[in-house]
């Protein structure tokens, strides 16, 4: 009896350790699967011949991995709206400048450009609303829209480091719709601050906060505060995420770099070898650099030969965009990247007018009701961009600046009431105030003399 009880266990026992290597085999082959139809990465390492380790993710190489999709939460017309935005905001702003560096955030300027749309009324609202993207939805369906974004894009990537953040400045003495304020608050989580914007630290205290809010990489965005402005509409926007495979620095050598006037020069160029998602067309090649965990990228676009970037961009805007985008594929090869750092600043007013915004800048035409409780009449004085980026073999660091600044048609401290009595002799004059003509002129020293 006792045999047969310990034969049975082994039985038992073996029949289990059986099933249960069949259970792994195949939770390893559902992993497999869960990876190709979810896209998280199975990683694992090959060798090359020249002795080089290079990483496979899901099977395929490095950043040749499928574009994450965009979360159900985010409505895709704000997406579009912004991007198409950026395109005719970036087309402006090379005009005359198409031999210099350039670099923008479109989202930081959308972003701030969004807190002071929920002041704008009529035509104002109408202008900006045609020049952001903003048509087609109520104020408070925009403003969920851009919170769900800014939620989505801060969420995105545990190992990339993206913040964004949005503050108001407001003049002290100077009275604010308490519902336009809850909006900042609420959708944009923005910091108000009132500040006597007569003292002389109030400017450094503002940029303070902008050299806080980029880890230093942008100083300030506020000079000399003008005596028209009440209110700073601020929104600052950092990244720093490493390549999802990084550079070898050792592999980084100078090489010749061609200058848009025809001249040459050298410059530090990274290199890497491997499978990455790349598109090309007989004006252009395109590659797509990973950072992280693969949803944040970068996207590369370089003329052919016998184009050049301003054949490349002068037609682009966002269908133009949908169909660049549609057109990468996973392609072996050999990537070389100069390395380099920009800083780029730049008042935006100009660019703004001729893409449709012209009104919200305009003094006593400008409505802005919806942002004040009181009677004065506000526009846009000065929209400030500041952008800074750094690429190098490790990843990308960039930081950006936006400042909306509110100005009124007459901010001055209510004067003391007068007193006005004509109790001596005194002079008058009656004149045409369309021409300046003066009528009649004369003096009183007897009310009642005739």
């Amino acid at each position: 009896m006792t045999r047969r009880i310990v034969y049975i266990a082994l039985v038992g026992l073996i029949a289990l350790l059986v099933s249960g290597s069949n259970l792994c085999s195949k939770d390893r082959t559902s992993a497999k699967s869960d990876q190709q139809t979810t896209g998280n990465p199975v990683v694992s390492e090959e060798r090359h011949n020249q002795g080089e380790t290079k990483m496979t993710v899901g099977g395929v190489e490095n950043g040749s991995r499928e574009e994450p999709e965009q979360p159900s939460s985010v409505d895709d017309r704000v997406v579009r709206g912004n991007t198409e935005f950026g395109f005719k905001l970036l087309a402006e702003l090379r005009k005359g400048a198409d031999e210099e560096n350039l670099f923008i955030s479109p989202l930081s300027i959308s972003l701030a450009l969004a807190m002071t749309y929920n002041g704008a009324s009529g035509e104002t609202a109408e202008a900006m609303a045609r020049a952001l993207g903003f048509e087609g939805r109520e104020i408070a369906e925009l403003n969920r829209e851009m919170r769900d974004l800014t939620m989505s894009l801060v969420r995105a990537d545990s190992s990339v480091e993206f913040t964004i953040a949005n503050s108001l400045w407001g003049r002290e003495g100077f009275s604010f719709a308490d519902t336009f304020l809850e909006q900042s608050r609420l959708f944009f989580d923005a910091e108000v601050t009132t500040l006597d914007f007569d003292a002389p630290d109030s400017p450094d205290r503002i940029n303070l906060w902008v050299s806080s809010a980029t880890r230093g990489k942008i100083k300030g965005i506020v000079g000399q505060i003008p005596p028209e402005i009440v209110l700073y509409l601020i929104n600052a926007i950092y990244y720093k995420g490493q390549w999802q495979f990084e550079f070898d620095p050792a592999r980084t050598n100078d090489r010749r770099f061609h200058l848009p006037g025809g001249e040459e020069q050298d410059v530090p160029m990274m290199e890497r070898w491997g499978r990455y998602r790349y598109a090309e067309t007989p004006d252009r090649q395109a590659v797509r650099l990973p950072y992280g965990e693969g949803r944040f990228a970068m996207y590369v676009f370089l003329p052919s030969p016998s184009s050049d970037l301003d054949d490349l961009l002068s037609k682009l805007d966002g269908e133009m965009w949908t169909q660049w985008m549609s057109a990468f594929e996973p392609r072996k090869g050999e990537v070389l990247l100069p390395r380099f750092k920009m800083e780029y600043e730049t008042l935006l007013n100009s660019a703004l007018k001729t893409i449709g915004m012209g009104v919200a800048f305009a003094p006593g035409v400008a409505d802005f009701s919806q942002m004040t409780s009181g009677p004065a009449e506000l526009f846009i004085s000065q929209v400030k961009h500041k952008a800074v980026v750094d690429v190098n073999e490790e990843g990308t660091e960039a930081a950006a600046v936006t400042s909306v600044g509110i100005g009124a048609t007459s901010v001055q401290p209510e004067e003391e009431r007068f007193r006005f009595v004509a109790d001596r002799p005194f002079f008058f004059v009656i004149r045409d105030d369309l021409t300046g003509s003066v009528l009649f002129m004369g003096v009183v020293n007897d009310p009642i003399s005739q």
